[in-house]
């Protein structure tokens, strides 16, 4: 496993990460086997725990807690708050009100005092950075979070939030979470230029753009991952977006099976080849997934292998614009751009 230095902050962290979104209903894990997944993961040197309160309604929160028991001290542990957690209008967003209850909601389903990093899932465009930050920056001088991220925000809102924590002496985010893979390389032109500039750290999710790069998805045959169960829309080769990224994994096949690689040590061997990303989160469900993901630890693919990634992806092209997560409020709803 290779390590390296969160952002600025002097911790260190493994190029490796555990997601762990599919704890719980969203990835029909149990307990026990979400518990024999940290144990393997931290077994491996990976030390750092990513979940959110969002996910399966705050039950992955308590399978990760109950799998770190005796070892929360070894690992770094991040959890994040933004998204819905049931139909209340206020129990959502990052205002003030709402990020002081969720994080104690978080901490007592992980059973935890604190957590290392604390992320704003999403840019919030009706609170500003000022209320966010300023309770941030308050619950760490509380000591229940160390640090705190921002997690998929467009570059200008990043750049922002910088400037107004210095305007208003407040604590700034250290972290960024963005979606990256070989198949979505947007964030090269923008995201990741700036998180260099202000030394953050970057945890990247969806390496494997959705299980697109696992090596499960191939010309000709049936589509039956998990995630295309209940994301039908995003694996239809009729849709061009989707036959684009069948066509590029075709290529990036073969350059793999060149290279004496699975398509798994190419996607996370390439995410973690950019010197901005600090950590890659991977998201197994089971501990064969695991296995094949702790393969790539120590991959480190040569220029010849990123040259032939460029030819087929170019960098900075998002193969399925659609799918980002970053995009600006007013290119969703025509009537924010307009008069």
């Amino acid at each position: 496993m290779q390590y390296r230095t969160l952002g600025r902050t002097g911790v260190q962290v493994s190029s490796l990460a555990l997601g762990a979104m599919n704890f719980g209903r969203i990835g029909r894990t149990t307990q026990e086997e979400a518990t024999a997944l940290v144990d393997a993961a931290l077994d491996a040197g990976i030390n750092v725990i990513d979940t959110a309160d969002a996910y399966s309604a705050g039950e992955s929160e308590e399978l990760v807690g109950k799998a770190v028991t005796g070892r929360r001290d070894d690992l770094v542990l991040a959890t994040k708050a933004y998204l819905p957690m049931g139909d209340e209008r206020n129990h959502r967003g990052s205002s003030r009100r709402w990020l002081v209850t969720a994080l104690e909601d978080s901490l007592r389903r992980l059973g935890v005092d604190h957590v290392d990093l604390y992320q704003v899932h999403r840019w919030d465009p009706a609170t500003s950075d000022e209320e966010t930050l300023s309770a941030l920056t308050d619950l760490r001088s509380a000591g229940k979070i160390r640090y705190f991220g921002s997690s998929t925000f467009p570059a200008h809102r990043i750049v922002q939030a910088q400037w107004a924590a210095r305007e208003h002496h407040l604590g700034r985010y250290v972290t960024e979470q963005p979606g990256y893979s070989i198949l979505q390389r947007g964030i090269e032109t923008h995201v990741l230029p700036v998180t260099e500039e202000y030394g953050l750290g970057v945890l990247a999710w969806s390496p494997l753009a959705s299980g697109w790069l696992s090596g499960a998805i191939r010309e000709g045959r049936e589509v039956t991952t998990n995630r295309s169960a209940f994301m039908p829309q995003r694996f239809d080769t009729a849709v061009p977006a989707n036959r684009a990224k069948l066509d590029a994994v075709e290529r990036l096949a073969r350059v793999a099976d060149e290279a004496g690689l699975t398509m798994i040590q190419l996607a996370l061997g390439f995410v973690t080849a950019h010197p901005a990303v600090t950590s890659a989160l991977i998201g197994p469900r089971t501990p064969d997934h695991l296995r094949s993901q702790l393969a790539a630890a120590d991959t480190v693919l040569p220029a010849d292998v990123l040259d032939a990634i460029d030819t087929i992806v170019p960098p900075g092209t998002d193969l399925a614009p659609s799918e980002k997560n970053d995009t600006p409020p007013s290119l969703l709803d025509p009537a924010l751009r307009r008069r």
